[in-house]
């Protein structure tokens, strides 16, 4: 099986060996997006013969006012821009997938809202904004570690989180097929189906990082738009905002928030992996959660990434099975059954550089690459490396560590929030504008004005490169300095002086006697040998 893991790829590249199999493919794609803000592909209004075949989706505000609210002065139908700045070499085919130029192969044309007006529709308000003509700003809710919240907190949210995962999405929706049969032959309705909340979430990854189709077997896997690159850290920062809007209307409480992992403890524990948080073990079975956890009984979705590259098929929503998870269990990789440290998170946003040449997953000096997880913490690259987000998803051991389908595991959204904390924290420090992000030569995708994908209406990385209090949320979190860290008491310092005084003296004398023992025994020492011989492979960093 090809296994996405978080942190490396386990994948292979198919090659294209005449120019017929290009003229021979054609695109594929999945749909769904959250109401009144910005989600993933098709929203309901749009999933319609009519749309799909004008390329256009500009519905009726609220479905009964005008187009885009026009009349309303909400907004107006227009083209959608598109970045044609070059990207990186990494992918090197066009035309081929519909990702690219995101989302003209769908829509060329979508409603444009004015001022504060936001959504599909322009019906709804831009993040950070609310009120009936959206003037009024949105009180700025706090996202807070899950340990520090009370019991009815807590509660409240996992009660919710869970609700999510049953909960139609109200406005949008997935195709049940690929783009070749998203209108059957002779059929005037397109191929669409409902969703969960949760389940549009974990597709909007899925789809974001899923491989270019190219025919049955066969699949271009060196692509990514939500990793690897610039856009890592503002593409999850929308995907986390989408999904916490739609947790609000589910709840019916405009102030809910999400809380996040702070997963930088150290130590080979999850201190969240509980049966009243995110699920403890199950005693039959450490690779799956306790029967007594709430998320004992989701159902994973978007899994069989073999499958669907082998079938030329996309994610449908059928369930797969249960989350597997075995924090710190993977034995044959030491190197990732331990979490990051908070002397990793001190240095990581100490790091001056947002990004840096070839803005991948090789970038040295780069602090979205420190904080992928891809380098050191302090901006060092090593190939091999697994630190922070990567490190917190690897360690989980299970669906937590697959890329594609790493956002089944309820987890994923509070190591996310915990990582868009530090990206904020960063952002602050750095006094950070738009500047500092890559207009070109990033990975497609990761441009500066690059559509998103899958978002939709259009969103660009610029427009997720700013403070959160901009987007309507912040965090109670506290970033100590690496020096404050590192630094102790003068008096420790006396201490550890005086003991190793003692410590020295004593092994003068150790030293003495060792040596006349060493004398004698060194006929007899010569006939064994050792049992441990010396690692080969000694400093080389674990990989796949």
């Amino acid at each position: 099986m090809t296994i996405f893991v978080l942190g490396f790829r386990i994948r292979y590249n198919v090659q294209l060996n005449t120019m017929a199999n290009l003229l021979a493919l054609v695109p594929f794609a999945v749909v769904a997006i959250f109401c009144h803000t910005v989600s993933a592909q098709f929203p309901r209004a749009c999933a319609t013969f009519e749309a799909i075949v004008s390329h256009e989706c500009c519905p009726l505000v609220d479905g009964i006012g005008s187009p885009c609210g026009e009349i309303e002065g909400r907004g107006s139908c227009q083209n959608i821009a598109i970045d044609d700045l070059p990207h990186g070499n990494q992918y090197v085919l066009v035309g081929i997938d519909d990702r690219e130029r995101w989302p003209e192969r769908f829509f060329n044309r979508s409603c444009v809202c004015n001022g504060n007006f936001g959504g599909f529709d322009c019906s709804g308000c831009k993040y950070g904004w609310q009120g009936d003509n959206c003037q009024q700003q949105k009180p700025v809710t706090v996202r807070k570690n899950i340990l520090n919240m009370t019991t009815d907190e807590r509660n409240t949210f996992l009660d919710i989180l869970d609700q999510s995962k049953t909960a139609v999405h109200p406005d949008y929706v997935i195709a049940r097929d690929h783009y070749r049969n998203l209108i059957p032959e002779n059929g005037t309705q397109p191929n669409f189906i409902n969703v969960s909340i949760y389940d549009l979430f974990v597709w909007v990854h899925y789809y974001s990082v899923r491989d270019t189709l190219l025919g049955a077997g066969q699949a271009y896997t060196a692509i990514d738009f939500s990793h690897e690159g610039p856009a890592f850290l503002t593409w999850h920062r929308m995907h986390l905002l989408g999904f916490e809007a739609d947790l609000q209307r589910l709840s019916g409480d405009p102030t809910f928030s999400l809380p996040y992992w702070d997963f930088a403890v150290g130590g080979s524990e999850c201190d969240i992996c509980t049966d009243e948080l995110l699920g403890g073990r199950d005693p039959a079975n450490p690779n799956l959660l306790s029967p007594n956890s709430r998320f004992a009984d989701w159902d994973v979705v978007c899994l069989s990434l073999d499958w669907f590259n082998d079938n030329i098929k996309l994610c449908n929503g059928t369930a797969e099975g249960p989350i597997q998870r075995n924090p710190g269990g993977n034995t044959d990789r030491p190197a990732v059954q331990s979490l990051p440290n908070p002397e990793d998170v001190a240095r990581c946003v100490q790091v001056d550089t947002y990004d840096t040449l070839p803005f991948f997953s090789d970038s040295a000096g780069s602090f979205r690459n420190a904080l992928e997880g891809y380098s050191e913490p302090d901006g060092e690259f090593e190939i091999g490396v697994r630190t922070l987000h990567n490190l917190a998803h690897l360690f989980l051991n299970g669906t937590g560590g697959q890329t594609h389908a790493s956002a089944n595991d309820p987890i994923f959204v509070l190591l996310h929030t915990f990582t868009d904390a530090i990206f904020e924290e960063w952002m602050k420090r750095s006094n950070a504008t738009t500047a500092d992000y890559p207009v070109e030569d990033a990975p497609i995708g990761h441009n500066l004005d690059f559509n998103m994908v899958p978002f939709f209406p259009p969103v660009t990385n610029r427009e997720m490169f700013v403070n959160a209090d901009q987007l309507g949320y912040s965090y109670a979190a506290e970033f100590p300095d690496a020096e404050s860290l590192e630094s102790e008491p003068s008096f420790i310092w006396a201490i550890v002086g005086v003991s190793a005084f003692v410590v020295l003296a004593a092994l003068v004398v150790v030293l003495v006697s060792s040596l006349k023992r060493y004398r004698l025994k060194k006929k007899e020492d010569s006939l064994y040998q050792s049992i441990i011989e010396d690692d080969a492979n000694k400093g080389v960093k674990y990989t796949a």
